[in-house]
């Protein structure tokens, strides 16, 4: 008879070719498999955040590639416009270069796009002229996105008799004409730069994005993860900044960069009209303002910075069509 005290008699015998794990084993695997399980789940959140995602999607997009292509080749004309000529936009010769016609031959030469009424290279004068246009648009837009970012996140988190009072003061700068309001500021300077400019644009522009950001964060602060964090004790500052501010800014985005191709042509205007830039920067709107007395024999002198112009403004409202379409999930 089999002993009752015998340990191996009372266990039950394994089933063939599966093998015997002890507990140690058992546990190490089945940490192995959560830290497995936390990885894979980290890989998916990544993949699936709105930034990835609109960037895998901006990548896809034609006319995404084509924008940036053709920022990026005005930024490096801004930055080193000596890299595409070597022709001095400011030498005048009335003698021997008033209205040449351009030689196609002379490609990146001075004469490439012939000369104008003071007898200066309109190629150069096209290449330099970038440098204003960027440096206005970008500083313009930097301006009032910060400007606007700020106190639409201020009236939208707040609340109440806060809310309504920074909103009436948006209304009274929205009531003013963006080119009007930059005629009346600009007037009051006595030499008019680059920087007068930018103070003037920004001091008007920032309106739209408070609106903008108002709205994104009366939206986001009703949130869970922004009640918790208030639950939680998060201080004021922390829940703006840490949790609705990245959460709202996509949209403030967008604005910002379709509006940075209309401040460019906000400067042109404003040059063109005589209010703006002045000599002797170099600008394409002063240069299309030049340009109407010999419009009529050459009509060259004008087409070349208008059609810089356009391009400009063209590429930076076609990349605000595209980073809005990659943001906005209802558009994709």
């Amino acid at each position: 008879m089999p002993d009752l005290h015998d340990e191996d008699s009372t266990k039950p015998n394994p089933k063939p070719g599966v093998a015997r794990l002890d507990y140690a084993g058992e546990q190490g695997m089945a940490v192995e498999q959560e830290t497995l399980v936390e990885r894979d789940v980290e890989k998916r959140e990544e993949a699936r955040s709105l930034w990835g995602d609109a960037w895998r999607d901006l990548r896809r997009r034609p006319i995404f590639l084509i924008s940036a292509v053709l920022i990026l080749l005005l930024v490096v004309m801004a930055v080193f416009p000596y890299a595409f000529t070597d022709a001095d936009p400011r030498r005048a010769d009335l003698v021997n270069d008033y209205l040449r016609r351009p030689n196609w031959g002379d490609v990146f030469g001075a004469g490439w796009f012939g000369y104008d009424a003071q007898g200066r290279s309109i190629f150069a004068r096209v290449v330099y002229g970038a440098r204003a246009s960027i440096t206005v648009g970008v500083f313009v837009t930097a301006a009032v996105t910060v400007l606007g970012g700020l106190t639409g996140m201020v009236a939208g988190y707040f609340g109440g008799a806060v809310d309504a009072v920074i909103s009436r003061i948006i209304d009274i700068f929205f009531g003013i004409p963006l080119l009007l309001g930059a005629l009346v500021l600009l007037n009051a300077f006595a030499t008019r730069t680059v920087w007068s400019v930018v103070i003037a644009l920004g001091v008007l522009g920032w309106t739209q994005i408070a609106r903008v950001m108002r709205g994104a964060v009366l939206t986001v602060k009703q949130s869970d993860y922004v009640m918790a964090g208030r639950a939680l004790g998060a201080g004021t500052g922390r829940l703006m900044f840490r949790h609705i501010l990245p959460n709202a800014i996509a949209p403030v985005i967008v604005v910002a960069t379709i509006a940075l191709g209309g401040y460019i042509a906000t400067e042109a205007t404003l040059s063109f009209l005589g209010i703006g830039l002045q000599d002797p920067t170099i600008s394409w709107g002063i240069d299309i303002s030049s340009a109407q007395k010999v419009i009529r024999t050459a009509p060259y002198v004008l087409f070349f910075p208008a059609a810089a112009l356009s391009v400009t403004v063209l590429a930076f409202i076609m990349l605000g069509d595209a980073v809005r379409d990659a943001l906005d999930p209802k558009l994709r």
